[in-house]
């Protein structure tokens, strides 16, 4: 895309307000898009680029499903929502991954994430459901097991030749890192990361279509109790699909009509991100005043002292 193709509206902008009193204030660019690749409304540069980080769980989960490894080892939708989460590491979730190895005939010791800094185990790190279905993938494929996060393996060309066709894009396109669990994530502009969260929840794809299955119907899998993920999906009650990425990301997609929303905050603010998803679903009217007001209480009214204002909104492009 050239520059001057580049679309920007007025960014958002999330306040932290003391007793009424502006103390900081986090930037917030957004984009919304449909599910062939059209952006609809857009906050700030539709076009910014950033790591998609956690939020590429769910399309790194389609090839347990396309490869066919869910259904050889016999495991469930619970299984796939953790496997897309961000898990808090509390013991029925660490239970559920070691599930996922017990079925496969793995070792919790196959796993390359980290152990978590007051952990005992790597189950217990939040990204061991995505490292425990990558793993099953190699396990059923009969690809090398010690290697699975290097950029070269089978397993992540797959799950970049994926997205990327998802995106109609040539995978050499993509720049990618290493992600803080060790596995690869991409850089890409909110707009495709709005894009790809419309086609997750398009119901065009039977892959796609399980993973939206799956995370909708088992939300405590993909956050965990007062996660925002799993409160959102909770409240909407399959109408909404939502994964958090580390350092601002927050992607969401309007279930059944082909509709994706991306939110990158500038200086990374976990707080401000959640601020402006409610702000912005709010606006769309993707859910209901009463479900915004419930999710404010926790995500918006911080302390008696303290609380998060938004100026700004998401504009027609």
């Amino acid at each position: 895309m050239s520059r001057s193709s580049r679309i920007s509206t007025a960014p958002l902008a999330v306040q932290l307000l003391r007793e009424g009193i502006v103390e900081s204030v986090h930037q917030v660019h957004g984009a919304v898009a449909d599910s062939r690749g059209r952006l609809l409304s857009g906050a700030g540069d539709a076009d910014h680029a950033s790591f998609i980080r956690s939020a590429l769980k769910p399309f790194q989960a389609t090839t347990i499903t396309s490869t066919g490894a869910l259904d050889a080892f016999n495991l469930t939708d619970k299984d796939l929502a953790i496997i897309c989460g961000s898990h808090q590491g509390l013991t029925h979730q660490a239970r559920q991954v070691f599930g996922i190895l017990w079925r496969a005939d793995l070792e919790p010791t196959s796993l390359k994430c980290p152990m978590p800094p007051s952990g005992q185990s790597p189950l217990e790190h939040n990204c061991s459901g995505k490292h425990a279905g990558m793993l099953a993938v190699c396990k059923q494929q009969g690809w090398e097991l010690s290697t699975y996060l290097q950029k070269n393996h089978p397993l992540q060309k797959l799950i970049l030749n994926n997205f990327a066709g998802v995106l109609g894009m040539p995978s050499d396109e993509f720049i990618g890192a290493h992600d803080d669990c060790g596995a690869p994530t991409y850089f890409m502009q909110l707009r495709q990361m709005a894009t790809l969260y419309a086609k997750l929840a398009s119901g065009e794809n039977l892959d796609m279509e399980r993973v939206v299955r799956a995370m909708t119907h088992h939300p405590d899998m993909v956050s965990g109790p007062g996660g925002f993920d799993t409160e959102l999906m909770r409240l909407t009650q399959g109408e909404i699909l939502s994964k958090s990425g580390a350092e601002g990301i927050q992607c969401i997609s309007r279930v059944g009509e082909g509709l994706g929303l991306a939110l990158k905050v500038v200086d990374g603010s976990k707080r401000a991100k959640y601020a402006a998803a409610l702000h912005v679903l709010r606006q769309l009217g993707w859910i209901s005043p009463d479900i915004a007001d419930t999710l404010a209480e926790t995500y918006l009214n911080l302390s008696n002292y303290k609380r998060l204002d938004m100026v700004g909104e998401i504009a027609l492009v």
